[in-house]
C-alpha cells in the first residue's frame, strides 16, 4: 500500500522510449554498482534481440516511472540484463511485477531457459529471483568493480 491505497492496479508496463531515458537513468544511478549510461540504454533499445520496458504509474503523479527491465531473447533462451525499481517504490512488489512480465513475455515467445547474473551480496535480489525458481548456476569472481562476485542464476521451464 502507498499512501493508504492498494496500488496493484495502478501500474502499466510499456516499451521504453528514448524520451524515458532521463527518468530511467535517474533510477539506474540510484544503484552505484556498474550503472549503464544513457548511450548504453539507447544501444540496447536498438538491438534487434533486446526488449526494454518501463513500469509507470497511471495516476498522473510527477514521478510516473517506477521501474524498468531490459532483457534479450535468443531462440529458446533469455538473459535478464537490467531490472531496477525507483528507491521510493521498493518493497511494494514492483520488482515482482516486472519479473512476472519478463517470464510471461519470454514464455509466450518460446523461451525455455532464463539466465541472469546478480551481485552475490545482493540478498534482496537473490531472494526475488529464487522466488521465481531461479537456481545458482555459477560464479564470476571479482566481476563487479573488480572485487565483488557475480552469482549466475538460471531458470528452466
Amino acid at each position: 500500500m502507498l499512501n493508504g491505497r492498494d496500488m496493484r492496479e495502478e501500474w502499466d508496463i510499456r516499451e521504453m522510449m528514448p524520451e524515458d531515458l532521463d527518468e530511467v537513468f535517474s533510477i539506474e544511478t540510484s544503484d552505484p554498482l556498474a550503472p549503464w549510461s544513457k548511450k548504453m540504454f539507447l544501444e540496447e533499445m536498438r538491438h534487434p534481440l533486446s526488449y526494454c520496458s518501463v513500469m509507470e504509474r497511471k495516476d498522473g503523479s510527477n514521478r510516473p516511472l517506477v521501474g524498468f527491465i531490459c532483457f534479450r531473447n535468443v531462440t529458446e533462451e533469455s538473459e535478464l540484463l537490467k531490472i531496477s525499481v525507483h528507491p521510493h517504490y521498493r518493497q511494494l512488489g514492483i520488482g515482482k511485477k516486472l519479473m512476472h512480465f519478463y517470464i510471461d513475455f519470454g514464455r509466450r515467445r518460446g523461451v525455455r531457459t532464463f539466465h541472469l547474473e546478480v551481485n552475490s551480496s545482493n540478498q534482496p535480489a537473490i531472494h526475488l529471483y529464487r522466488s521465481f525458481l531461479y537456481q545458482p548456476s555459477g560464479m564470476r569472481k571479482k566481476f563487479y568493480q573488480s572485487n565483488l562476485d557475480a552469482l549466475l542464476m538460471m531458470r528452466e521451464l
